[in-house]
């Protein structure tokens, strides 16, 4: 069975953002992100993988056999946009997406171009649902 890329690493969150994160105000929003994410969930910000900053961890496992750790909730910030890791419950998802602000959003993840384009305590609110899972 493969292995998973997406583990959790010793690297330094400070040491990703500054290095690999050119945009100035993406690498200001990453920096409050962490802050936001840091204090809603308690937990201290890790690296999982080259490029995902996450908080917490679970252990899921799939019928496949497949099994494996992933962060409770995290974010990339890439060139494109901030990639959210948030798991929402399904019954609060598109509620509190239509009051999040300018997003784009997929099945597992939320992009955004900037932290001034959404609202901060919608999304303490979606992180804070996310962790009740």
């Amino acid at each position: 069975m493969a292995k998973n890329k997406t583990t959790e690493t010793n690297e330094s969150t400070t040491d990703f953002i500054n290095t690999f994160v050119e945009d100035e105000t993406k690498k200001k929003d990453a920096f409050e992100l962490i802050k936001i994410m840091q204090e809603v969930t308690h937990f201290e910000p890790k690296m999982w993988g080259p490029s995902i900053i996450g908080f917490g961890s679970y252990h899921y496992k799939y019928a496949s056999g497949h099994e494996g750790d992933a962060p409770l909730v995290g974010f990339s910030p890439r060139k494109a946009a901030i990639s959210l890791y948030i798991n929402v419950p399904t019954e609060n998802r598109d509620e509190l997406l239509s009051k999040l602000g300018k997003h784009k959003a997929s099945k597992g993840c939320i992009y955004v171009k900037k932290i001034a384009d959404i609202d901060i305590e919608v999304l303490k609110n979606m992180i804070s649902l996310s962790l009740q899972q």
